[in-house]
């Protein structure tokens, strides 16, 4: 309450309300900015959580700004933490479990794929600032530095792509992240490190759309462009985390596909799942392995004899042997035109057939060391709920509430978006009775590919969507599926 209107109470639940004034105890504290604080000390106090540590964290926020500063904020917090307190009567219904005194982080997905980037020894970003990649940015700028990397903040989405790239060719572990509308601008360059089969990396963090759209409102409605995206038939590796813990082991791994396979590779998150802040548990940097791929070393180039080094020699597997520029007998050309083994360009029919080939199929057989689908509930489902990114927090809290009331239901995560487990997936949704795809877009944009993909009987793989901006809520996906069931 603002001290001149009362809250009006939800229908249904039995709530408690407190009524706390929050401007005016802010302004009495010395300025209506200092409202969250009010409020975060009302919060503590509900959870009966001990003023002192928020009063070390005020001193370390604000100290740098004068003691005057800190002084107004604690009294902020406490005037807060005393309200509440002054109404609760013995309340207790919010109190937290005993903590067991581990320290664990406390991140945003963003920061957690910049640091799994860095883990993985990426030393290179370039991007162009985009609501709700940024911080993927802000947080490398501070670090990638102290280990010898780079950070640019680019003229724009197109430039930064290519920056990208061009550190890629030159062996350089290199990033740029972005959202939808920027991730449109960098089609063609896309398509130019699939045909000079460049490894780059791309955070592709997604908002409301089309164009502008909505940049501060949740949606997973750039899967079709991830996938389809760019002129020509080029496959890419889109690797999609569902939590901020993956987030930060998916990023990492997405840099040894990217060399493996030397192809773009994107991590696909989504607004809710790159700007929210979760717990995690220590990251096992045993854990974070680095593959640099089918790199030639200089003795197999002199054994070369001075006869043209294969840049894009034809292969069994499609991977042939990378150089770095300024290797002695490496030399080749790197053009977006289409080419033969050794990068010159040619139109000879035959080639382009070969070359064709062999780009699609190091795709089509990539091995993501386990990044595939996540199964969790029943094994024999009357429901399967399947889903990705974000929305498998709130369709696994659903799973849980329909198990409590007697029926028999699952969830599949689908964290690899392609090249897709399309066997392995159409296995588990064979096992359920029926099927509903969630996801945060109008035209049901998984259920689409996994349509083109699985071979399901007609109408099984039913659809639930929300793109109004904001994430699902558990119950609103447990009320559909009552209606299914």
């Amino acid at each position: 309450s603002d001290g001149k209107r009362q809250a009006k109470l939800p229908e249904g639940p039995e709530v408690v309300a407190l009524h706390i004034p929050i401007s005016q105890i802010a302004r009495e504290a010395g300025a209506v900015i200092m409202k969250n604080m009010v409020a975060t000390g009302a919060a503590a106090a509900l959870l009966d959580l001990d003023r002192q540590p928020f009063h070390n964290v005020i001193q370390e926020r604000f100290g740098r700004r004068g003691e005057k500063m800190v002084a107004s904020n604690r009294q902020a917090f406490d005037a807060g933490y005393d309200a509440a307190l002054s109404q609760m009567n013995g309340l207790d219904l919010l109190k937290l479990a005993p903590g067991d005194d581990k320290r664990r982080h406390l991140m945003a997905g963003n920061e957690a794929a910049a640091f799994g980037a860095l883990a993985a020894g990426c030393r290179f970003m370039a991007a162009y600032p985009i609501t709700p990649a940024s911080e993927v940015m802000h947080w490398l700028v501070r670090k990638l530095p102290k280990y010898g990397g780079v950070v640019v903040q680019a003229e724009d989405e197109i430039a930064s792509m290519a920056m990208a790239i061009g550190a890629g060719y030159a062996g350089v572990r290199s990033l740029t992240a972005t959202s939808g509308p920027g991730l449109s601008l960098k089609m063609e360059t896309l398509g130019y490190a699939g045909m000079i089969e460049a490894p780059v990396v791309i955070v592709a963090v997604q908002r409301g759309g089309p164009s502008t759209g909505m940049p501060t409102k949740h949606e997973q409605s750039d899967l079709l462009q991830m996938l389809y995206g760019t002129h020509g038939d080029l496959t890419r590796i889109i690797l999609a985390p569902t939590n901020v813990e993956e987030c930060f082991y998916y990023a990492a791994e997405a840099f040894n596909l990217a060399e493996r396979y030397q192809t773009p590779v994107i991590l696909a998150l989504d607004l809710s799942l790159g700007l929210s802040v979760q717990t995690v548990e220590g990251f096992d940097f045993d854990r974070i392995n680095i593959d640099r791929g089918s790199l030639i070393t200089q003795e197999e180039l002199d054994q070369l004899n001075g006869q043209p080094f294969k840049r894009y020699a034809f292969t069994e597997s499609g991977i042939s042997p990378r150089s770095i520029p300024g290797m002695p007998g490496g030399l080749h050309l790197a053009t977006g035109v289409e080419h033969d083994e050794t990068g010159h360009i040619t139109e000879n029919r035959q080639n382009r057939i070969q070359m064709m080939n062999k780009r699609l199929r190091k795709i089509a057989g990539a091995q993501t060391n386990g990044i595939s689908t996540g199964y969790f509930g029943d094994e024999e489902p009357e429901l399967l709920l399947v889903g990705w990114g974000s929305a498998m927090g709130p369709i696994n809290e659903a799973v849980g509430l329909l198990q409590a009331e007697g029926r028999k239901v699952a969830s599949l995560a689908v964290k690899l978006l392609s090249p897709l487990p399309a066997a392995e997936i159409e296995a588990v949704v064979n096992r359920a009775d029926k099927v509903v795809v969630v996801e945060n877009n109008a035209q049901g944009q998984l259920n689409l590919v996994l349509r083109q993909h699985l071979d399901v009987p007609k109408g099984k793989l039913g659809s639930f969507t929300k793109y109004d901006g904001t994430s699902f809520l558990a119950q609103e996906i447990a009320a559909h599926c009552r209606e299914v069931l």
